[in-house]
Order: structure tokens, then C-alpha cells, then sequence
């Protein structure tokens, strides 16, 4: 039942919104059409009263608001424009009561019915701003000072109303402005609070968007200084794993299943970065980078990037290609100075840059399917702990003749690595 309620609330007062308004905007049209329904509603009790007591021209008053106020209305739900509503509403909130109060004979007659204006400021604040709100408070004030120096003459040529009549007009005025002027406030508030809500929903979607894309440490920088980052590390570990013979054993198989095949794989690698430390740089078709030791240095980032490459050997085992190939991987690791940052401004990535990197890549492009090969300064950091078998010397492309060697596993001494 509440929610039944709250439904047949809520869908006038949204008539005038778009989707795509803007939480202020939307606020706006909101605060508008509550308050105008309202005061037309209660502005029948005006009308008919006064028109029962024969003071036609005071009733014609909240009759003019009444149908001024349903065209509005009835503009913003055809044209989604706030700007018409927001003009007229305004304005005649705040002339209209002391006009009223005026053809009544004065502040006591008419039971202080220029109240009402004081919704025409108080709704500024709530939809046009503080400096705004001012201008109209400031008016609202003048037309007050005004009502009290025109009282007096006023009061001769009023029209007899009952003393109980204007003392129930009274109670009514009062309590019906504080209930209106409470009841905007706090639909206001409410919306407020769901825009916010809104924002901080947004807001955290950002946030993990922007940590899928750049390291922890590297967006809180970017977020106070939005200028490149370029830092250099005197030492890191840079990863290569690359899919042997992926093209040939993916022809046949269509793009959206070979994409859907990729991203379990690369999850699985992501899974396996987070498990060892590593960063994840980037992935470029079937090729997956990954570096342990930045943003943050570490002194084991040999040791993190080793458990990583034999743990994605382990994982391979129980997976295929699409077709049910074996699916095998080169992994190719190199030690070494890297640097590291952000350049750009536009569909920026942390990425590496540096020889390292460059003979990281050889040494997974120039390696064997489903084997492990480094350089001999991995040999030489890892060699007491983990088992290698000696390559010998090779070609390597932009680099001349280089030992490398195939890390085979670890020494069966050497415990798991516990990731920092």
C-alpha cells in the first residue's frame, strides 16, 4: 500500500523530467510542480470562500494562480522545459499574496495571507542559488514594508469578514505556508539525497574503473596533478607470456568466441598478478605484460615474477585452446632499470618503457611453446633457489648473442612464495 502511494505521489511530480535531467534540473522540475499543485489545491479553499462572501474580485485572485498554475504545468509535461514553470510560479508566489492581502483591507483582514509569498525566496534557495534567493528575499521584504505603510488606508474601505473567520484564516495561513514551506524542504532534501547517492554510486564505479586502468598509487596522483609521470626504477622483473601459434589454431573460430576464450584467460592471468604482486601493464592481442617491483619497489621482484610464470605453467595444464588444442604459452622474463609512468592526456595506461623491457620481450618471442625463458641476470639472482636448465647462447634480435636459460622449477628446499 505505502508503495502504491508513493507511486501515484511521485508520477505527477516527475511529469515535466527527462531521463537524461541533469539531478539539479530534475530537482527543479520536482520542487516546482509539488509546490504549484499544492497551493492550487488549497487555493480552492480561497476561491470558495471568498466568493461565498460576494468579494469577486478577491476570489478572482487564487483562481488566476489556479489556472496560470495548471497551464504551466500542463507546458512542462508537453515541452520538458522548466524555464516557463519556474518564471511564472515564482512571480506570482510572491506578488500575488500581498495583491490578495491589498483587496482585503490590510494585514488583519486578510489573516496575514501575504505569508504565501515567502515561499517565492524560500524556493529560490531551493532551485536558483543563494545570490538569487536574496534578490527575491530582498523583494520580498520590500513588498512587506510596503503592505505596512499602505495598511492604515486600507483598512477603512475593508470588506466585513467575521472576527472567527479571520481568526481560522489565520490558523490555516500559518500552518498551511509551514507545512508547504517543510514539505518542499524535505521533498528537496530527499532528492538531494538520492542525487547524492547517485553521485557516490557513480563515483565508486569511477574509481574502480580508474584503479582497472592505473595503479593505486599512480591515480591518487593523477587525480592532484594531472601532469605526466615518468619515474625510473633501478630495478623490477618485467614478464612476457604470449600464446603459441595463436592465429594459426584461431582462424576458424569466430571473433566473439575467441574474445570471450581471451578474457578467461587473461582473468585468469589478472588472478594470478594479484596472487604474486605483480602489476599488470597491459594486453596487446594475445600477448600479456606484467612487471613485480613498481609502483611500489620490492626487493623479491625476481623471486614474484618467477612463482608467477611457473604457476601460469601449472595452470595451463587443465586448458585448451577453443578448438581443443593444448594451449601452450612463452613466457620470457628479464631483470633490470625500467622506467615507468603516464604521458599523454587521452586514453592514458602506466606503462614501461627502457631496454628491460625490450629484452623481456626477446626473451619470450625468441623462446620455446610452453616453456619458461630468462636472461642470465635472472640466472644469476634465482639460481640457489630455483632449478634452471642452461639454453646456451642464441641470436637476439637488436641485441646481439645472449646466454639464456629455461626456469624449470623451484629447488624442492624452497618453500611457496607468500605474496607481500
Amino acid at each position: 500500500m505505502r508503495l502504491r502511494i508513493g507511486t501515484l505521489v511521485t508520477r505527477p511530480i516527475n511529469v515535466g523530467t527527462r531521463p537524461d535531467d541533469p539531478p539539479g534540473i530534475r530537482a527543479q522540475k520536482s520542487v516546482l510542480t509539488l509546490a504549484a499543485a499544492a497551493i492550487s489545491v488549497l487555493a480552492i479553499y480561497w476561491v470558495g470562500m471568498y466568493q461565498a462572501l460576494g468579494l469577486r474580485a478577491s476570489a478572482a485572485i487564487p483562481l488566476t494562480y489556479q489556472i496560470l498554475s495548471v497551464g504551466g504545468l500542463i507546458h512542462l509535461g508537453r515541452t520538458k522545459d522548466v524555464r516557463v514553470l519556474r518564471a511564472s510560479q515564482l512571480t506570482m508566489m510572491l506578488v500575488l499574496p500581498f495583491v490578495l492581502q491589498w483587496s482585503l483591507g490590510g494585514f488583519v483582514n486578510s489573516s496575514g495571507v501575504m505569508l504565501w509569498a515567502f515561499i517565492a525566496p524560500l524556493g529560490m534557495i531551493l532551485i536558483g542559488g543563494l545570490r538569487q534567493a536574496g534578490r527575491w528575499f530582498g523583494a520580498y521584504l520590500g513588498l512587506t514594508l510596503v503592505s505596512g505603510l499602505v495598511d492604515a488606508r486600507l483598512s477603512p474601505g475593508a470588506p466585513v469578514i467575521p472576527t472567527w473567520l479571520i481568526v481560522a484564516n489565520f490558523v490555516m495561513n500559518i500552518g498551511a505556508v509551514s507545512g508547504v514551506a517543510f514539505f518542499l524542504l524535505r521533498h528537496f532534501a530527499a532528492e538531494r539525497q538520492r542525487a547524492l547517492e547517485a553521485l557516490g554510486v557513480e563515483h565508486a564505479r569511477s574509481e574502480n574503473l580508474l584503479l582497472n586502468i592505473l595503479p593505486k598509487p599512480i591515480a591518487e596522483r593523477l587525480k592532484h596533478n594531472p601532469a605526466s609521470i615518468a619515474e625510473r626504477f633501478p630495478e623490477a622483473t618485467v614478464l612476457f607470456a604470449d600464446i603459441a601459434d595463436f592465429t594459426s589454431l584461431t582462424a576458424a573460430v569466430p571473433p566473439e568466441e575467441t574474445a570471450a576464450w581471451l578474457n578467461d584467460l587473461f582473468s585468469l592471468l589478472d588472478a594470478l598478478s594479484d596472487r604474486f604482486g605483480l602489476e599488470k601493464i597491459k594486453t596487446v592481442g594475445d600477448s600479456y605484460l606484467a612487471v613485480a617491483g613498481i609502483p611500489a619497489p620490492r626487493s623479491d621482484h625476481a623471486e614474484a615474477a618467477a612463482e608467477m610464470a611457473l604457476e601460469i605453467q601449472r595452470a595451463l595444464r587443465t586448458r585448451t585452446m577453443p578448438r581443443g588444442e593444448p594451449l601452450r604459452m612463452r613466457i620470457g622474463i628479464h631483470t633490470g632499470p625500467v622506467v615507468a609512468g603516464v604521458i599523454g592526456t587521452r586514453k592514458f595506461i602506466y606503462d614501461l618503457w627502457g631496454d628491460t623491457v625490450n629484452i623481456a620481450s626477446r626473451m619470450e618471442s625468441h623462446g620455446l611453446p610452453g616453456a619458461i625463458q630468462v636472461t642470465e641476470a635472472i640466472y644469476v639472482r634465482l639460481h640457489d633457489r630455483y632449478v634452471f636448465e642452461g639454453r646456451g647462447i642464441i641470436e637476439v634480435k637488436g641485441k646481439g648473442k645472449l646466454a639464456t636459460y629455461f626456469l624449470k622449477g623451484r629447488r624442492e628446499h624452497r618453500l611457496s612464495m607468500v605474496p607481500p
